[in-house]
């Protein structure tokens, strides 16, 4: 299953615009309401996921003097990435130019887009609102780059994480999502298959956190003091949250209220749900021991695996997939970042950057029929798996040296790194003038 080109439609358009999965002729074009009314809970429970998901979750993992910061930045990333996706990140993704890499500035500050403007879904003559689709692939975009403040945690001054932020969505969000998503795109002709933003969230948001954290340093202490998670309690409500947000995540990618989308809401749950499981069982074997930090971080390793896969595959492929990502996760998180010794505090790379690697490259090996996959009894295992690799190859090329750019610019700029003793006392008070608990 593909994407259907998301180019935005009025009704006096329908006929023009060359456009698959929807009508050429207008009258057969439809809106309805259950389409419209699933689509804006799901673009309120990505929302969800920002804030307060992402943020607790992140902010239970670190030091109690930086539990605020990190609130602090996920919130306030997330609403600059809303600004700029209108003023023009919408237009780079989605604008309706032809080039392989960018959407154009035809949709600059939404030029063109009315209550009535319609873009397609995946069934034929079925359109929802561009406002709506519009806001849904807004809080896309609004939660890849708050992903990456979990490596950087404790240690980056705010201003240049915003400064980052603003210059990472623009340099790579945008393109990668173009694409990966949008019918013009380089990844999107080559029959790639990232349901709900495996490539496009994970795999670029985790590459630039590696990037991040090696370029802006280890925290201080690291390796030496006790740098454990403040309140395990609150990550895994933020995870808890995130969980349920990812419904809106996943199903809502469906941008329709029907099977697929119930498709994608059950293997969203089976798949977290075995990886939960599998995490649980490694640790017990490993550390004799499963801990409430490794079961939500087995959590949030089957949600970001499933991601790409969870319109294509079944459940049996999502619970196999589930599980193979705690495997992986776990390894890069448990043995390779202590081999390498590069400090991603809050492990995004491990999880997301990894996860979405194993889910990218599970989509193409599980979509078809063996495991209840979708695609047909005459799916190309073989093919689909190299087309998902290129996929995954460009993405980490492209978000891994576009963001080694931008984090030296910044640096070079305004610096990214708080003074010592700012970090020591915490980013809480130095950063904000105020902190997260009177004590």
């Amino acid at each position: 299953m593909k994407r259907p080109t998301q180019l935005a439609l009025t009704a006096a358009a329908l006929t023009a615009l060359p456009v698959p999965g929807l009508a050429q002729e207008a009258t057969a074009a439809t809106m309805y309401k259950g389409d419209v009314a699933r689509m804006l809970t799901a673009t309120l429970l990505v929302l969800f996921m920002i804030v307060p998901g992402l943020a607790l979750f992140y902010g239970g993992l670190v030091r109690s003097k930086n539990m605020l910061s990190v609130l602090m930045q996920c919130t306030s990333i997330a609403a600059l990435a809303m600004v700029i996706w209108v003023l023009w990140g919408y237009s780079m993704a989605f604008g309706g130019g032809t080039g392989p890499f960018w959407g154009g500035f035809g949709k600059l500050f939404l030029a063109g887009v009315e209550p009535n403007s319609m873009s397609a879904t995946f069934t034929e003559g079925v359109v929802i609102p561009e406002y709506l689709f519009i806001a849904f692939q807004m809080t896309f975009a609004a939660i890849a780059p708050a992903l990456i403040v979990g490596a950087l945690a404790e240690r980056i001054r705010f201003g240049a994480l915003m400064l980052f932020c603003a210059l990472w969505v623009t340099v790579v969000y945008f393109p990668i999502a173009h694409m990966v998503w949008d019918g013009a795109g380089l990844i999107f002709n080559w029959g790639a298959i990232d349901f709900a933003g495996g490539t496009v969230v994970h795999i670029n948001a985790g590459v630039s956190a590696l990037v991040g954290c090696m370029v802006l340093g280890p925290r201080t202490g690291f390796g030496r003091d006790n740098l454990a998670p403040h309140s395990v309690t609150l990550t895994l409500v933020g995870a808890g949250i995130l969980w349920v947000g990812w419904f809106g995540f996943n199903a809502g990618s469906n941008l329709e209220a029907n099977g697929g989308a119930a498709l994608a809401m059950i293997n969203t749950f089976v798949a977290t749900a075995a990886a939960i499981l599998a995490w649980n069982v490694i640790e017990k074997i490993t550390r004799k021991h499963s801990s409430m930090l490794g079961a939500a971080t087995g959590m949030i390793a089957g949600l970001v695996a499933i991601t790409p896969a969870c319109g294509t595959v079944g459940p049996m492929g999502a619970i196999v997939l589930g599980a193979a990502a705690s495997a992986g996760c776990y390894f890069f998180v448990a043995v390779v970042k202590a081999r390498l010794g590069y400090d991603d505090s809050l492990d995004v790379f491990g999880v997301h950057g990894i996860g979405g690697v194993i889910g990218a490259i599970g989509t193409g090996l599980l979509s078809g029929p063996m495991l209840g996959g979708v695609m047909g009894d005459d799916y190309a295992t073989i093919s689909q798996t190299a087309i998902q690799i290129r996929a995954v190859l460009v993405t980490i090329a492209w978000s891994g040296i576009a963001s080694f750019v931008l984090f030296k610019l910044v640096d070079m700029t305004i610096g990214l790194r708080v003074p010592e003793e700012q970090e020591r006392q915490g980013l809480d008070q130095t950063s904000h003038g105020e902190s997260a608990y009177n004590h």
